[in-house]
């Protein structure tokens, strides 16, 4: 019998968070269970997606964030 996953389990055995046994049954529900296997395509691809964002802040917010901290600490001395 196949146990049935959600897409919790499917996002932990793409981060690699399943133990061994979950990602052995995980692995043969993909190759029986066809929506299964397309929820972690798309679960796949968007991980992946994740992946390429870039995000570092910009310059700007970096510059802001460092004048503030910078006014703080002297109004903090006084």
């Amino acid at each position: 019998m196949i146990k049935t996953f959600t897409q919790d389990d499917l996002v932990r055995y793409i981060y690699q968070e399943t133990t061994p046994e979950e990602s052995i049954e995980i692995e043969t529900a993909l190759i029986f269970d066809e929506q299964l296997s397309e929820t972690y395509n798309k679960l796949s691809a968007t991980v992946e997606s994740l992946k390429a964002v870039n995000l570092r802040p910009s310059d700007t917010t970096v510059d802001k964030i460092l004048s503030y901290s910078r006014s703080y600490d002297l109004h903090a001395l006084r």
